[in-house]
């Protein structure tokens, strides 16, 4: 899908800068999409779980795993 792979191939600042909060509701959307591409549940169910518990809480774990140049959790 056109939206998971622009967001695959953008700058690492960028991902970085979308990580934050208040925008890693960007990362659910994409988590769910990109699980349901790949027809992966564990990732799709992830961003279902990052949209109702955790925007806020786990923003910093997709931040330290972006820094370290890998992809966010469940997003593979």
């Amino acid at each position: 899908m056109a939206f998971v792979k622009a967001i695959d191939n953008l700058p690492p600042i960028v991902k970085i800068l979308l990580a934050l909060p208040f925008l890693d509701i960007i990362w659910a959307i994409y988590r769910i999409i990109k699980g349901a591409t790949t027809q992966n549940w564990v990732t799709m169910v992830a961003g279902i779980l990052w949209i109702v518990f955790g925007c806020f809480i786990t923003w910093i774990l997709d931040i330290v795993f972006l820094i370290l140049g890998k992809q966010p959790l469940f997003t593979e």
